[in-house]
């Protein structure tokens, strides 16, 4: 039966043809392989998504520990290692992978990203020859597991602040790691509870009574399963979700570790005690070493985008099997998808989770060319660094609005655990907190953006920024902005000047990119102005910057959206012709339209949309939905999501 619903596409619309698998192909992209060999080992491990609700506290940890082996067996979870310690040698292979194992228990998602992309990572990035040697061939297959213990009770997202202290003793030619105070113990560390024999320690390096900043050790946590001696380590408990992982509290009490201990790649202590860096700047050396961490992000924006996919597959399934109520006399109930506002709900976030894929595949493919020197200069770095953080923050964020609507639109249905949306939810959640929360992330796009990655980046603090920008005249920062010039180049392009947008086509990729440009362009422009202002009137830099962080983060979602419109427009513009592009123009214009939408409100404010181009744009939104919706099912199973870690089986048939 057509649907009946009051956003039907109009007479003359013709429906695109959808070959699912090639779809799939496009999705997967090069890493196609890597994807199908997660997906098998996800059906393989189905069952722990039973375990995670039946089983105990204690067993469901080990079970989770047993599949991460099993796993790591496979070669699954090595992918980013070199080859000649048993690695795969592939960067951009192995964020795929840990991308795609976001579609079963996150439990066993977050043990693997702790143990091979936190601990490993840090061995691999931060450490030497000697690191590699003794500890990355039994690190790749799960046989040494080990943890991250950066973060602290007391400090968080400020990690230059931590307060663990690493004295060098020349006399023994040993570190003696100390824990000052309960502010300063680590928390909340992945593998510490139960499994890590070894923990890499970021602690403030003092040499010869020297502070020389935050460093990496390696420190022994449990010598044959025994706790080491000095070391006191707490269970953190049960957690609101991903209670397969153990985490753990740890105090250091004048914990001896040789020298060769320190992760030595940008620093090293000779036996006198002298300290050595190729880099001389310590902020720049920090900043340098964090850099190097950054496929956390790059990973977690993946996972929580594959979360969403989750969610909207198995709501989408079932929002065309479930009936409710009659759309007219003597005929039978509707399903919830052919209704109007069940197409609002879901279908802006299948268009808005499709363009978040293609922007984490540039953001991967940015990643793996740093990581494999292709492009290892430190302003390719930074821009990494700036993207990362930002995909990170919406990706996350999408997911957990995701989980929450698709469970909402599943009604009842949607509570019961056998259809996986509570363990999404509360496995979910903390994603938008860990590998930095996404307001303090989101302030380090905007600190690119004012700075222009300039080379001064890394010196400057909230502080810094301030002072740089009003060093700065503000049509120079804006100059200096990509928005800017690509902007300037769209005005070249489409006559009419200033006033073209007015005129253009709603589905005119030009008008949606101009719009999304313009609002990052007037945004930072707008924020340079008040950074200026507030200097003038002799307030100090700090709280001047503290009065427009609702300015910069509003920047800095611009800036990030801006990126994500221009991945899905740059996708679709390089497919070939055929069903799955005119499925995928479909959804890009969805999902640029109902990003202009959602922030009408500004647009208009700014003199960008009239009250008529508004309500157009809404009407617009939900024809787009209703031309979108009997594609709905194709475009959720494109996805690739094995039906054994769906579940679901009253939902999704």
């Amino acid at each position: 039966m057509a649907p009946q619903n009051a956003s039907a596409p109009a007479t003359g619309y013709a429906r695109p043809e959808i070959d699912v698998s090639s779809l799939t192909e496009v999705l997967d992209g090069r890493y196609a392989g890597i994807r199908d060999l997660v997906r098998t080992n996800l059906v393989t491990h189905a069952s722990v998504l039973e375990d995670a609700e039946e089983l105990g506290f204690d067993a469901f940890r080990e079970r989770v520990r047993e599949i991460v082996v099993d796993m790591a067996a496979t070669g699954q979870t090595g992918m980013g290692f070199p080859v000649e310690y048993g690695g795969g040698g592939d960067v951009g292979a192995s964020i795929a992978a840990f991308e795609t194992l976001a579609f079963g228990d996150l439990s066993v998602l977050v043990k693997v990203g702790v143990q091979f992309g936190l601990f490993g990572g840090a061995i691999l990035h931060l450490g030497t020859a000697r690191h590699h040697d003794t500890h990355l061939p039994d690190l790749i297959t799960g046989e040494l597991v080990g943890c991250f213990a950066m973060t602290e009770t007391g400090h968080g997202s400020n990690v230059q602040a931590l307060g663990t202290v690493a004295r060098y003793d020349p006399a023994s030619d040993e570190f003696v790691i100390t824990t000052p105070d309960d502010q300063a113990r680590k928390d909340y560390i992945g593998n510490a509870a139960r499994h890590a024999e070894l923990a890499v320690v970021f602690a403030q390096l003092e040499v010869g009574g020297q502070s020389r900043g935050v460093h990496a050790f390696v420190v022994p946590l449990r010598v044959d399963g025994e706790t080491a001696p000095g070391v006191r380590i707490e269970d953190d408990g049960r957690k609101m979700g991903l209670n397969g992982v153990d985490n753990g509290r740890i105090w250091f009490d004048g914990v001896r570790v040789p020298r060769e201990a320190l992760l030595n790649r940008f620093a090293d202590v000779t036996p006198e005690g002298v300290y050595e860096s190729p880099i001389d700047n310590p902020n720049r050396r920090f900043f340098t070493m964090l850099g190097t961490l950054v496929q956390g992000r790059v990973s977690v924006a993946g996972a929580g985008i594959n979360v969403a996919k989750v969610a909207l597959t198995i709501a989408t399934k079932y929002a065309v099997r479930r009936r409710q109520f009659e759309a007219a006399p003597d005929t039978e109930e509707q399903v919830l998808l052919d209704y109007g506002l069940h197409q609002r709900r879901l279908l802006p976030l299948i268009a808005r989770t499709y363009a978040l894929h293609f922007a984490q595949d540039v953001v991967r493919g940015q990643l793996h060319e740093v990581f494999s020197g292709i492009e290892d200069d430190a302003q390719a770095r930074r821009r990494l660094e700036a993207r990362a953080a930002g995909i990170k923050a919406l990706g996350t964020w999408h997911a957990t609005r995701v989980v929450q609507e698709c469970r909402e639109a599943c009604g009842g249905a949607g509570y019961l655990a056998v259809n996986r949306f509570a363990a999404l939810k509360s496995d979910s959640d903390v994603f938008t907190t860990f590998e930095g929360d996404n307001h303090v992330l989101l302030q380090l796009v905007a600190k690119g953006l004012l700075t222009d990655h300039a080379s001064e980046f890394e010196d400057l603090d909230q502080i810094g920024v301030v002072r740089h920008v009003t060093g700065l005249a503000v049509e120079t920062v804006i100059e200096r902005t990509s928005a800017h010039k690509l902007l300037e180049r769209v005005r070249d392009l489409l006559p009419g000047g200033d006033e073209w947008d007015r005129e253009a086509g709603l589905l005119d990729s030009e008008y949606q990119l101009a719009m999304v440009r313009f609002r990052e362009e007037h945004m930072l422009a707008g924020l340079a102005r008040r950074i200026k202002r507030g200097i003038d009137q002799k307030r100090g830099p700090g709280a001047v910057f503290s009065q427009v962080q609702d300015h910069v983060n509003a920047l800095a979602r611009a800036h990030v959206e801006r990126l994500v419109t221009e991945a899905f427009v740059d996708k679709v513009r390089a497919l070939p012709e055929g069903g799955e592009k005119v499925a995928l123009a479909l959804l890009c214009d969805l999902f640029a339209l109902s990003t202009i939408e959602a922030d009408r409100a500004w647009f208009m404010e700014h003199g960008r949309l009239t009250v008529q181009r508004s309500k157009a744009i809404s009407r617009e939104v939900n024809d787009l939905c209703g031309k979108v919706r009997p594609l709905a099912v194709d475009l959720v199973d494109a996805w690739g999501i094995p039906s054994p870690v769906l579940r679901a089986p009253d939902l999704v048939g």
